[in-house]
């Protein structure tokens, strides 16, 4: 599965870790995905957001209580 913020698209950062004696490594930072129940569009739905997306309020969290219906 990539990597990526359904919401706002943020994606893998490249770069080098440089060592004091300038020995350079390949890395990559990942953005901190977290798999959230959400209401997307009136349905619940599985996604994955970055938690700076989910601490602006971007996300509407699904409750966690089924409803039940009244039966007649």
């Amino acid at each position: 599965m990539a990597k990526v913020c359904e919401i706002c698209g943020k994606r893998p950062n490249f770069g080098n870790t440089i060592s004091h004696a300038h020995n350079v490594i390949k890395r990559r930072w990942n953005p901190n995905l977290q798999t959230v129940r959400a209401n997307v569009d009136g349905t619940i739905k599985r996604i994955k957001v970055c938690t700076s997306c989910l601490k602006a309020g971007k996300v509407i969290k699904a409750s966690g209580r089924k409803t039940q219906k009244a039966a007649d």
